[in-house]
């Protein structure tokens, strides 16, 4: 899709090399930190990859919108501080929780409000 956004190609490609008929990428973004490696969203679904486990391997899970029970913000300020300040996420599914952090308190933002858009709709 021309009209995403995307840190590395690479991380791009990956995500569009699986994507179901029809499915459009909004967005992937590097993740930093321990665990998880990128984020990607499209019009159907959470990507992320995690590469916590143990011998180098790495999991690429999809997280279907309507298993998304919550969104977060994290952040480390009070609610008088900014909103975003550290750039990162939470999404909860089920007793399972992603925690995802980014460079910038942008792509947090996007991230955050896509998720949103979908987990809310009726």
């Amino acid at each position: 899709m021309a009209n995403a956004t995307y840190d590395r190609k690479e991380q791009y490609n990956q995500i569009s090399s699986g994507l179901l008929q029809g499915e459009q990428i909004i967005a992937v973004y590097d993740a930093i930190g321990t665990g998880t490696g990128f984020i990607g969203l499209t019009d159907r679904r959470v990507i992320i990859q995690d590469q916590s486990f143990i011998g180098k391997k790495f999991a690429i899970t999809s997280i279907p919108y309507s298993k998304i029970t919550s969104v977060s913000v994290v952040s480390n300020k009070s609610w008088g501080g900014q909103f975003f300040s550290t750039g990162a996420i939470a999404i909860h599914v089920g007793t399972h929780t992603y925690e995802v952090e980014f460079r910038g308190s942008d792509k947090a933002h996007h991230v955050h409000n896509v998720i949103l858009h979908y987990i809310s709709r009726p």
